[in-house]
């Protein structure tokens, strides 16, 4: 089943109305690793929207309906990955607290996986890279692990610096771009990279007084991702720069209220023609991680372009 949210968030009492954005928007996140929550939790998601459960209750069902299976399927490990982290993401968009720190970066990480990576709120300490389907199998450049906590410092110190004010709109939302760039760019966690800076940045953008539209997280999120690798790729030889334009558009959509097209056809490198010419492709789940301790990435080809970027 499906949850009508459009008529909770339009027709609903505030508290009604703040619980189904909560919840669509944690649900619409699962796709960016091609994850669809169960119709057990959005049976769930109701009655929580509805008041009749509180958030502690929906995660006590949610743990024990998958506990109590007997029989299991790849589908149900998938299931249960997107029903147990969106019960997180909404128990964290409904609190008031927010630490704009790498204590506070890394515990919304331990927060949203801590039932199901082992590695849940840890800094990696390998290498990594992700064939990424809009870049024909290409990978961005992370930063390498030895590099990780000192590039989350730089990039939220640097952020607490900077000055908003009598920017004109146009310019607070290139930075705001520029900051989320950079810190997805760090890519500090084995998997979960994109929920976490996802959720991150809507507590923070809230934090210093933004009205956002986090109807553009639940409905555009696999376009959110493939932004952000668009945002951090860079091949000279075929002719490639860093392309924030497409980030650009989410944010000014997000944060201004623009309805500017969000296409994921349009980011993809050397397109078909029938892509083109207007047909929509198919998205696929990520490929996983890839855990490369031998070979380190260069730091000054990733971290450092991205801050010369920012910084321009």
């Amino acid at each position: 089943m499906g949850i009508d949210f459009e008529s909770y968030i339009r027709d609903s009492e505030p508290d009604k109305r703040e619980k189904a954005l909560a919840w669509k928007t944690a649900i619409g996140l699962q796709a960016v690793d091609g994850l669809r929550a169960s119709d057990y939790l959005k049976d769930t998601a109701v009655k929580h929207i509805e008041g009749d459960i509180s958030m502690d209750e929906v995660k006590r069902l949610i743990n024990g309906y998958y506990l109590s299976k007997t029989m299991r399927t790849s589908d149900d490990d998938e299931t249960e990955e997107a029903d147990k982290v969106s019960t997180n993401i909404v128990k964290i968009l409904n609190e008031q607290s927010f630490a704009f720190s790498v204590t506070g970066f890394t515990s919304i990480h331990r927060r949203l996986f801590e039932s199901i990576f082992k590695f849940a709120g840890k800094i990696r300490d390998y290498d990594i890279t992700k064939k990424e389907w809009i870049l024909r199998g290409d990978t961005v450049l992370y930063v390498n692990a030895e590099d990780l906590r000192r590039a989350i410092e730089y990039d939220l110190e640097q952020e607490k610096a900077f000055s908003y004010k009598g920017l004109p709109m146009d310019d607070i939302v290139a930075h705001i771009t520029k900051f989320v760039s950079g810190i997805w760019q760090i890519h500090p966690f084995g998997e979960g990279n994109t929920r976490t800076t996802a959720v991150f940045t809507i507590k923070y953008l809230k934090s210093i007084g933004f009205d956002l539209n986090n109807d553009l997280f639940a409905e555009h999120s696999w376009y959110f991702r493939n932004a952000l690798v668009r945002a951090n790729y860079r091949n000279v030889r075929k002719g490639i720069e860093l392309d924030m334009s497409f980030l650009i558009l989410f944010f000014r959509n997000l944060i201004m209220g623009e309805h500017n097209e969000l296409r994921n056809r349009y980011m993809v490198i050397n397109p078909p023609t029938e892509w083109i010419e207007g047909q929509n492709p198919t998205s696929t789940r990520q490929a996983p991680d890839k855990f490369n301790r031998s070979t380190k990435f260069n730091s000054s080809i990733g971290r450092t372009a991205i801050i010369n970027q920012r910084d321009a």
